[in-house]
């Protein structure tokens, strides 16, 4: 066995040399027939090529494939990176589009306060709707205006158009606001053009029902009604709403207040109206008496009475 490897030994040596230098050999030839320039070398290796380059096709298959992979991969990795990207940005842009919107329909309400058209001598202060009763039986809303503003009980409610309670509480910081919905809101108003006289009183419904109402016949669906000032609590003219017709034929008012969308309420300083506490004088029609210079000169109202 000893003897045999060595013989194997002793053959194989001088074969891998030999085989080494054959390589050595073919790689100079290649070389060289490839560094010489000369048209008849250059023919030769065009023509190796054309053999040997599409053979080789097979074997360029895994590579173009593995590369192609590559890059599909790279691709959607970049994909889901600008995807990923472009979900926050819409995010963001949700957010700013939803503050934009709470803006513009703030601008809205504050606009429409300052549209709403009053008597000049009232003057108001602007507060921000905090919360409401969140009841079915009591119907208010509360202010971040109080006493510190001069806020009295009784001061009427406004939004950007139409009439929408009175004051009913008044803390230093803070007041509530009954609202012409509660039940225990009753409101004298005229019905225009008729000018009847009628009472808004609410039921806790959306649309208060019209009480004492002197001639029901004279007043239309679509009429407008507005407060009369009876009472010195309301100032007359403020807008409440249009009268309506129930399924019952019961008459109601449909208010011009939007009390889904209450942000901001004026509050309108009213004083109420100034008591008459001297009548004055009676003045009397002057008569047409005689003049001492003419028989139709009038007289004085002395001289017709020594007459």
């Amino acid at each position: 066995m000893a003897k045999d490897r060595s013989q194997r030994e002793e053959y194989g040596a001088p074969l891998r040399r030999l085989l080494l230098g054959v390589i050595l050999l073919c790689l100079l030839g290649i070389f060289l027939v490839w560094r010489i320039d000369s048209p008849r070398v250059e023919r030769f290796r065009a023509q190796v090529t054309d053999r040997v380059v599409p053979s080789m096709d097979w074997a360029m298959v895994p590579v173009t494939a593995t590369i192609n992979l590559v890059r599909d991969f790279q691709s959607y990795h970049r994909l889901s990176e600008q995807n990923r990207e472009l979900r926050s940005e819409l995010r963001q842009m949700r957010a700013w589009k939803e503050a934009a919107l709470q803006l513009e329909q703030e601008n809205a309400r504050l606009l429409d306060l300052n549209n709403v058209r009053l008597d000049p001598r009232l003057t108001f202060i602007t507060g921000v709707v905090m919360a409401d009763s969140g009841s079915p039986f009591r119907q208010s809303v509360l202010l971040n205006v109080g006493a510190r503003d001069g806020i009295v009980d009784g001061w009427a409610a406004m939004d950007g158009i139409g009439l929408v309670g009175r004051i009913s509480g008044v803390g230093r910081n803070t007041a509530r606001v009954i609202l012409l919905t509660d039940a225990a809101s009753s409101v004298p108003a005229t019905i225009q053009p008729s000018g009847q006289t009628a009472l808004v009183a609410g039921d806790n419904t959306a649309a208060p029902v019209i009480d004492f109402l002197e001639n029901p016949d004279m007043v239309r669906p679509g009429d407008r009604v507005v407060s009369s000032g009876d009472g010195g609590v309301f100032p007359a003219g403020l807008l409440i709403g249009q009268v309506a017709a129930s399924p019952t034929g019961r008459l109601r008012v449909r208010l011009s207040a939007d009390y889904e969308r209450l942000e901001f309420l004026r509050v309108l300083r009213h004083h109420g109206s100034v008591p008459i506490d001297d009548p004055g004088g009676i003045v009397g029609p002057v008569r047409a008496v005689p003049h001492p210079g003419g028989a139709d000169a009038p007289k004085t109202e002395e001289e017709a009475r020594n007459e």
